[in-house]
């Protein structure tokens, strides 16, 4: 099945992939847009999954301070290499994640760092968790992915482990 230049390229500005992974999951997907999207997100998240054991002694400590100064974040997210922690993507993304600790407030970066204690209190741990844990919170730039999601996509755009390793959210007054 013949794919049309102008469906890859549109694919390509909606995720990022390579254009011979979009080429494939329009393949895949027989030419279905939506469905060739879910694809590439399911892969990168396949991706993802397979290089969590490289080591990463790399990064970028981003931060973040809100208009009138009364909310800053730290954050530090690790990757590989210092090639990736300059790359454009990469800056993009810590900037991102900056932006939606300083706007959702997460307590948690992953479901594995709340303690037991905590959790156990919960009637409605799903929900707690897509409240309180980074990773699982809606994406502020595109409530249709998570942050796991966005995180994903990137550690196979760019091939490396990439890992948000800490933050701290400041606010006057707390």
């Amino acid at each position: 099945m013949g794919i049309p230049v102008g469906l890859i390229k549109e694919l390509r500005e909606l995720t990022c992939a390579s254009i011979a992974n979009c080429r494939q999951a329009l393949e895949d997907a027989k030419g279905d847009i939506k469905k060739a999207a879910e694809l590439l997100r399911k892969r990168g998240l396949e991706i993802a999954a397979q290089k969590q054991g490289r080591a990463t002694r790399e990064g970028r400590i981003e931060a973040y301070v809100h208009l009138g100064s009364k909310l800053g974040v730290l954050l530090e997210v690790d990757c590989e290499t210092d090639f990736v922690a300059k790359n454009s993507d990469f800056c993009r993304f810590t900037k991102d994640i900056a932006m939606q600790i300083a706007a959702s407030s997460p307590a948690y970066i992953k479901k594995e760092d709340v303690p037991k204690d905590v959790i156990d209190k919960e009637k409605d741990k799903e929900q707690f968790y897509k409240e309180h844990c980074l990773l699982e919170q809606v994406f502020v730039k595109d409530p249709a992915i998570t942050v796991k999601d966005c995180l994903g996509s990137l550690v196979a755009k760019i091939g490396e482990n990439i890992i948000i390793r800490r933050f701290i959210r400041y606010r006057v007054g707390e």
